[in-house]
């Protein structure tokens, strides 16, 4: 059994080391609080820092940016920046309470769906999420552009089955709770994943 110190996996990565590190907030009504996220260098994907445990993924979530700067930092490493972004998870939830009533918040469904993905790649629940064709391809791209107002009703409802299913996800992903900074073995405590 070999005995890895964290700050070595954050260092490294298993592809290639990562991205720079970043706290990042969400906020939502089932679930809200502050996790990792990884921003991937070149074509490497972003992705929210999970821990492995008992053959399952877990993410690290703290209540406070500072517990996750501290936490960080006794990893060896420091956050990219000192502040946190913020996903307003709770705009999204309302918007799909009555998505065809209510005006779309393009860039909180921006963020959230780009939010989801990391997520469901980090924790390989992918299959948690609708698989994606050429009608999100498209609804995407028109809300990239800020042009939401002019999806098509399939694509509305690809969206709304998307950030519904990730919804979902985010309030049922298991995490650990303000984790401590401690060294880690294969198989005993659980290993940090970087994809």
């Amino acid at each position: 059994m070999a005995t890895i110190e964290m700050a070595d996996v954050f260092a490294t990565g298993r592809r290639r080391g990562g991205g720079s590190l970043y706290a990042y907030r969400v906020r939502g009504r089932g679930r809200s609080a502050v996790v990792l996220w990884i921003g991937g260098r070149g074509d490497e994907p972003d992705q929210v820092y999970a821990l492995a445990e008992d053959g399952h993924w877990q993410v690290p979530a703290f209540v406070t940016v500072r517990q996750a700067r501290v936490y960080v930092s006794r990893q060896g490493r420091r956050l990219a920046t000192s502040e946190a972004d913020t996903l307003e998870l709770v705009r999204v939830q309302h918007w799909l309470e009555d998505p065809v009533r209510r005006k779309v918040p393009p860039g909180a469904v921006l963020e959230t769906w780009n939010f989801f993905e990391d997520l469901a790649h980090s924790l390989e629940a992918v299959h948690r999420l609708p698989q994606q064709g050429a009608v999100h391809n498209s609804a995407y791209e028109k809300l990239f552009g800020g042009e939401s107002a002019a999806w098509t009703p399939e694509e509305q409802r690809a969206v709304v089955e998307l950030i519904t299913a990730g919804v979902e996800l985010w309030n049922s992903c298991p995490v650990i709770v303000n984790p401590c900074s401690v060294i880690v073995s294969d198989g005993e405590l659980g290993t940090p994943r970087v994809l």
